[in-house]
């Protein structure tokens, strides 16, 4: 991989979305927005806001995919060392977090998956919406790991024989072929449980309210509304051929997009974050959610396994619906796109400076390559 800069984050007043109605509550994305179809997608219009002010921030590209600039001046920080160090610290609190102890057996399940490695984004994107509202680091740091245990919870019980049967994941044998599948359910549902221990006995410098209003924002992403609903209707609409594309958003954006808008907001509220940054950060989460799953479709299709290190065309091989199926490669990076271009325009009204780490999140989430 190497660094390329991003040029001046362009204002979006439009966003394509699924024909129909949003039909998903708990993520009110749609807020008095104009609608027109075109060609079988909703065009939303939004009222213009203030554009961000000019600044260039570094993502995370491949070669191949090429960013055109207008200005070429020396970004504020290095977005790859930024997301290096951020990991780095991630890392440190979560190897501290889950010790090896009584019983072992679990305990060694645990850290075989949560220490695999991976980028990190869900716990830098809860530390990066901390500072943006005022709040330090180590306010954010224990929600930032329990998102991050949660996470990885949802990859090993998604790599089960009863969901996708993988074999593969982060480059590594998925935690069922190494300890089995019973210790591998156990070791989820440890992680699980010890998220929220997590943050009610480690937070500290954060009111009780808000420590608790943090846990119940967390709950609720991965409950029967949140998680757990996109995962039932994913594995119900498998082989179906009438999938449209509201039922397809309603999956991802609870079964994906849920886990990317709670860390956001859940950094929010911890670093002491007014109800209308809150929200404005709920929305900016909700677009990258989506968006990383519409990247993620695109890959699945784009890339070998070696490339993603995990197995490559599963969804093809499971009949799933995904973004490309139902709108082609290119449309797919055109919603892209335009989720990125969305996303970014939440950001509106914060300190520039401050917002730079997540509008870097938002497009290395657009242009990752695995």
């Amino acid at each position: 991989m190497n660094c390329v800069n991003l040029g001046t984050c362009v204002q979006s007043r439009y966003r394509f979305y699924p024909a129909g109605r949003f039909r998903s509550p708990p993520f009110g994305i749609l807020h008095s927005l104009r609608k027109v179809s075109i060609s079988g997608i909703t065009v939303e219009r939004r009222q213009p806001i203030s554009p961000l002010s000019t600044f260039i921030v570094y993502a995370v590209l491949a070669k191949e995919e090429a960013v055109k600039h207008e200005e070429e001046e020396k970004p504020p920080s290095n977005f790859k060392t930024y997301m290096v160090q951020k990991a780095n610290i991630v890392n440190q609190a979560l190897d501290a977090a889950i010790t090896l102890r009584e019983p072992q057996k679990i305990h060694e399940a645990m850290r075989y998956s949560l220490l695999a490695g991976g980028k990190r984004v869900r716990p830098v994107l809860c530390l990066a919406a901390c500072e943006l509202v005022g709040g330090r680091e180590s306010m954010a740091m224990p929600a930032a790991c329990a998102v991050e245990m949660i996470h990885t919870m949802s990859l090993i019980h998604d790599d089960l024989p009863c969901m996708d049967n993988d074999d593969l994941r982060r480059g590594k044998p998925t935690n069922h072929k190494v300890f089995g599948e019973d210790i591998a359910v156990l070791a989820g549902d440890a992680l699980l449980s010890y998220a929220f221990e997590h943050i009610a006995v480690s937070t500290v410098g954060v009111s009780p309210a808000r420590v608790v209003r943090a846990i119940g924002e967390l709950a609720k992403s991965i409950g029967s509304e949140g998680l757990v609903a996109g995962q039932v209707v994913d594995i119900s609409s498998e082989g179906l051929s009438n999938v449209g594309l509201e039922q397809l958003e309603f999956i991802h954006v609870h079964k994906t997009a849920a886990l990317l808008e709670a860390p956001v907001v859940l950094g929010a509220i911890l670093g002491g974050g007014t109800d209308e940054e809150i929200e404005k950060l709920r929305k900016f989460a909700m677009n990258i959610g989506l968006l990383f799953q519409v990247v993620d479709d695109i890959l699945d299709v784009t890339k070998s396994s070696q490339e993603l290190g995990k197995t490559a065309g599963k969804d093809l091989v499971a009949d799933k619906v995904t973004y490309p199926k139902l709108l082609g490669i290119e449309k797919s990076r055109d919603f892209a796109e335009k989720l990125n271009k969305d996303a970014k325009d939440q950001l509106s009204g914060f300190d520039p400076e401050k917002a730079a780490p997540l509008i870097a999140l938002a497009n290395y989430i657009a242009y990752r390559q695995n």
